[in-house]
């Protein structure tokens, strides 16, 4: 039996809205959020998938 090494990469996605004075503190604030868990991605949250082949020099095939 053969073996193959395969890598399946999820991608979730969120929209937050967050009050704040400029972007950057708009930014720091959902990166806070995220950090302690405020904010939570799941399977509610998938939009794509890509499953990838890789050769034995881990080199990507398909």
């Amino acid at each position: 039996m053969n073996k193959f090494k395969i890598e399946i990469t999820e991608t979730l996605s969120k929209i937050i809205e967050v009050e704040a004075d400029d972007i950057e503190e708009a930014l720091e604030r959902v990166e806070t959020m995220y950090k302690e868990e405020k904010i939570i991605l799941d399977s509610s949250d998938f939009i794509d998938k890509e499953i990838t082949l890789f050769n034995d020099e881990n080199d990507v095939v398909y």
